[in-house]
C-alpha cells in the first residue's frame, strides 16, 4: 500500500491518547480536531511559534524536543510520556474541549464560517 496514513482517522480512534507532533501547522489541526494531547517536538520555521502556542497559552501539549537536529533523552521522553497519560489527566481534558470548541467554530453560521463570509464580501468590494 502507498500514500500517507489516515492521520486524522487515527488521532480520533479512542485508543489513542497523544500525538508526537513536529508541530507543523496542519498536524496540528489535524492534533486539534482529534482531541487528543500532543507531544511537541518542533523542528523549524512555524513550528517553534506553534509548539509555544500549544504548550505555554492553550495548554494541550509538552514539549520533548526541540531542533531538526535534536534526539530526546529516551529517559526524558520516556518521562515526558508516563506524565502526560497519567498525570495529564487536566491536559487530556482540555485537549478534548478545545475540539469541541473548534468543531464549534466550523459549524453552519458560528465564527469560522461568518469570518470566511466576511473576506468573501470584502473580496468582492474590491473588484468594484
Amino acid at each position: 500500500m502507498e500514500g500517507w496514513a489516515p492521520q486524522l482517522l487515527i488521532l480520533n480512534h479512542k485508543a489513542v491518547g497523544g500525538f508526537l507532533s513536529h508541530c507543523g501547522w496542519n498536524s496540528v489541526l489535524e492534533g486539534i480536531a482529534g482531541g487528543v494531547m500532543i507531544l511537541a517536538w518542533p523542528m523549524e520555521a512555524d513550528q517553534f511559534v506553534n509548539a509555544k502556542l500549544l504548550v505555554d497559552e492553550i495548554g494541550v501539549a509538552v514539549r520533548v524536543c526541540e531542533g531538526a537536529d535534536s534526539v530526546p533523552n529516551s529517559d526524558e521522553l520516556g518521562r515526558a510520556v508516563a506524565e502526560a497519560m497519567t498525570e495529564g489527566g487536566e491536559m487530556k481534558t482540555k485537549a478534548k474541549d478545545l475540539k469541541q470548541k473548534a468543531l464549534a467554530a466550523v459549524s453552519h453560521g458560528e465564527s469560522s464560517m461568518k469570518d470566511l463570509d466576511r473576506v468573501v464580501e470584502e473580496l468582492g468590494q474590491l473588484r468594484g
